[in-house]
């Protein structure tokens, strides 16, 4: 898995969208395998096999991350690893600041979260208010007894004192650039990309 919102990768005008001309991958589909093989490797390592481990993906490609770490963990430890998804809509600080945003899905597997080590699964950490979004919702739904993060890519620009337990790869950008993941359930690839900010409608070059 906000701007106040100005720093949430979740509400910057291209990076849901067509990739703009200029950005460049910084991750393809081998690279991101070859990540999640080894987040899994590093999930089961800190979670001494992870018998008790949740995933929670955070929508939309957080959930999609989380379904694919569940089935490399289930061909580490053999098990069926318990994955569902954490709808935020309702939590995020900025709900006056944008049109109304369609809910997701929150689904939580058939044993709870409590007393589980929960991880969350998300694309891209920027701010970190996604992730303080997520960790109110996950209060509404039960009391696990750990939470740790998982991310694809970490861009820095933290406004909150947030950190990812497990990072796929640490991407130092400015302000002035956007990061794009797509995943093939999502968008026929697998790819993240690199690539400068839209200037904001009516701003002068």
């Amino acid at each position: 898995m906000d701007k106040h919102s100005r720093h949430d990768e979740r509400d910057e005008p291209g990076t849901r969208g067509d990739a703009q001309a200029d950005a460049r991958p910084v991750l393809e589909g081998p690279d991101i395998a070859r990540v999640l093989t080894r987040i899994a490797h590093e999930i089961v390592e800190r979670a001494k096999g992870a018998d008790d481990v949740v995933l929670l993906g955070i929508p939309t490609r957080g959930v999609f991350l989380a379904r694919r770490l569940a089935d490399k963990l289930e061909q580490i430890t053999e098990r069926k690893m318990p994955v569902g998804s954490l709808d935020i809509t309702m939590y995020r600080d900025d709900l006056r600041m944008h049109p109304p945003r369609a809910l997701a899905r929150t689904e939580i597997p058939g044993d709870g979260i409590d007393g589980r080590l929960v991880v969350l699964v998300d694309d891209v950490l920027f701010s970190g208010r996604t992730i303080r979004a997520a960790l109110d919702a996950l209060n509404d739904i039960g009391r696990p007894r750990a939470v740790q993060l998982a991310v694809l890519v970490d861009r820095g620009h933290r406004e909150l004192p947030i950190r990812a337990d497990y990072v796929g790869k640490n991407l130092p950008t400015s302000l002035r650039e956007t990061v794009k993941v797509q995943l093939a359930e999502e968008d026929g690839r697998d790819t993240v990309l690199l690539g400068a900010k839209p200037a904001a409608p009516g701003a002068h070059p």
